[in-house]
């Protein structure tokens, strides 16, 4: 009995708590409704007016200095180190020998070729002597001339892979790494010897929006800025501009960077590319904020007597949160920037100081 007692009284406090929130939810809704009527009914709404301004189209960009050349350089022939020339930092320049392979095998396959060579000469000459006598014939004499161009070929080649024993640089550069000793077995599939880099010339990559990268150009010269070299001044030029956004919509950017004479500047670190452009004639500037859906709509709401109005206008630049307006609207009218989802054409409006 106690127990049905007990559940009753449950029952009933429940059924009064959802009895409170319900009364107090339509107090609520009550007050909404008399705040909206003794309004009129109007929308509130922000507003901007619309005004000429200056555009400014200077930014600036961060970024990582890459350098210009950096190459990763292989082996070409199979043999052990006998001497190496240089060490990490040194500075090389082109053509420069930095090590040497041991070419006693490839020194031995020269001589055999040159021999070959030889032989192949001194048979052609007496082929030829034989030709015009009528001892052989014209298929013989072209067979021995044939023999005496492979021979020459297979001379050049073995002459080349002594060239080649001398492990020369093939750029103006730092060895920024040393993957061999003396001592060591190099293979002709590409043993890695030596990582060389140039940064004489960098490249500082940035990336920009769609509105910056509309005003770029390959060759503009720009200012770049090293935070570890505040005193220093660094120039480069536009040299590649990405003809598709990345995943997140910006458009990657190198510039090439002249370091000074003493190679301050390093790859990896950070520059900062500052863009100034001309000065542009002042232009009808409004909240990108102000269109109807995006700015793609070219569909704007206008202020007057109190009441919207659908206004079409032809957009312009993107400037990073306002558009500029080339036609639609003249200086001094204003335009609604928030609230235009509750709004159709003679909607009354209240604005929000």
């Amino acid at each position: 009995m106690k127990k049905a007692i007990i559940i009753i009284i449950v029952i009933a406090a429940s059924l009064g708590a959802i009895a409170y929130v319900l009364t107090n939810n339509k107090k609520k809704n009550e007050e909404k409704t008399a705040f909206i009527a003794k309004g009129g009914g109007a929308v509130a709404v922000r507003v901007a007016t619309v005004e000429k301004k200056a555009v400014d189209l200077d930014f600036s960009a961060n970024g990582n200095f890459i350098p210009k050349q950096e190459l990763n350089f292989l082996s070409e022939n199979a043999g052990r180190v006998s001497a190496i020339y240089v060490d990490e930092g040194s500075r090389v320049s082109k053509g420069q020998i930095l090590a040497r392979i041991d070419a006693e095998i490839i020194n031995t396959d020269r001589e055999t070729a040159e021999a070959n060579y030889q032989n192949a000469l001194k048979d052609q000459a007496r082929y030829q002597s034989s030709y015009a006598t009528g001892g052989v014939t014209q298929q013989q004499l072209d067979q021995a001339k044939l023999a005496t161009q492979n021979a020459k070929l297979r001379l050049q080649a073995s002459q080349r892979r002594v060239s080649d024993a001398n492990i020369k640089s093939p750029i103006n550069g730092i060895v920024n790494k040393k993957y061999i000793e003396v001592g060591s077995f190099v293979t002709a599939q590409g043993t890695q010897l030596f990582e060389l880099v140039d940064v004489s010339k960098l490249k500082l990559k940035v990336n920009v929006n769609e509105s910056q990268v509309a005003n770029l150009k390959i060759g503009n010269q720009i200012d770049i800025k090293s935070s570890v070299f505040p005193t220093e001044k660094f120039t480069g030029k536009v040299t590649f501009i990405a003809a598709k956004a990345d995943a997140t919509l910006n458009f990657p950017i190198e510039i090439e960077v002249a370091n000074n004479t003493n190679n301050s500047l390093k790859a990896g670190m950070y520059g900062t590319a500052i863009f100034n452009f001309p000065k542009q004639a002042p232009s009808i500037i409004i909240p990108r904020t102000s269109f109807v859906g995006s700015v793609s709509s070219n569909q704007v709401y206008v202020l007057e007597n109190n009441t919207s109005k659908v206004r079409k206008v032809v957009a312009g630049r993107i400037l990073g949160d306002n558009v500029e307006i080339l036609d639609g609207l003249k200086e001094g009218e204003t335009v609604i920037i928030s609230g235009q989802i509750n709004l159709t054409e003679g909607t009354a409006v209240s604005i929000v100081k």
